[in-house]
């Protein structure tokens, strides 16, 4: 596997990086950090909301690489405010990291790929891109926005042996998500008790399902949730204002094997 990782350098990137470098294959992270010393990846400058960067860190990383075949579009930012006090700054930069870089990035990594035997790529979304989280409209609608481009690649890029997915996690432990503990007291808590597979999102588990998915051959223009089932929360579940006694076979599931 010769692929590239945007926003390769930490959390959900850095894990796929690590993830296909113990599958035998090789990676090389675009971002605007370098990553560790010792993660094995191998690094180019980029900011993906930058064209001209995009299309040289892109060339560079496929002509280290010896070719294309896997692309993962990870780079991503997050943010919180209420619309009503939202800035058209930052609603502008949240889609020029989230759903421009997208573009920007998904374009490259096939230009690439159609020189050669076509390849796969997953986007790193969120199950965000299809709820209505309040005081996060930039964020969510940006991830919905990639949603839907990656479908449209899909059937765009199919024909041309490219197959385009996206993964869409829910909330992982990233640097992203580093400051939750301290500005949303009881958050953690909160997701863990609605994820049916217990704990809190992992970053080595989203990205064995990114790579996963990367690798399945009859698998195209598809969402896949990887979020330890917390998605499937309803606020109108009828099995919450059950007493305790009427489900007495309901156990309480441990973290999720690691």
């Amino acid at each position: 596997m010769r692929a590239l990782v945007t926003g390769g350098s930490s959390g959900i990137g850095a894990s796929i990086c690590a993830r296909i470098v113990a599958d035998g294959g090789t990676a090389i992270s675009l971002d605007v950090n370098p990553p560790a010393a010792g993660a094995g990846a191998g690094f180019v400058a980029c900011d993906v909301t930058q064209e001209a960067m995009v299309v040289a860190a892109v060339a560079e990383a496929t002509e280290r690489l010896g070719g294309l075949d896997r692309a993962f579009l990870n780079a991503g930012i997050g943010g919180v405010g209420a619309i009503m006090d939202l800035t058209a700054e930052a609603w502008d930069t949240m889609h020029a990291v989230d759903l421009r870089g997208v573009f920007l990035s998904l374009r490259e990594s096939a230009r690439a790929m159609l020189a050669g035997d076509g390849g796969s790529i997953v986007v790193t979304s969120s199950i965000s891109g299809s709820l209505a989280d309040r005081r996060m409209s930039h964020y969510n609608s940006a991830k919905a926005g990639a949603n839907h481009f990656a479908r449209i690649a899909a059937a765009e890029l199919g024909p041309r042996g490219i197959r385009v997915n996206v993964i869409a996690p829910g909330t992982t432990q990233t640097p992203m998500a580093a400051t939750t503990d301290e500005t949303l007291p009881g958050y953690r808590a909160a997701v863990t008790a609605r994820t049916p597979l217990g704990g809190f999102g992992d970053p080595d588990l989203v990205a064995e399902a990114a790579v996963g998915l990367s690798n399945m051959r009859w698998v195209t223009g598809q969402i896949l949730a990887a979020d330890g089932g917390v998605s499937l929360s309803s606020p109108i579940d009828v099995e919450d204002f059950l007493p305790a006694e009427a489900k007495p076979w309901m156990a309480v599931a441990g973290d999720v094997e690691r």
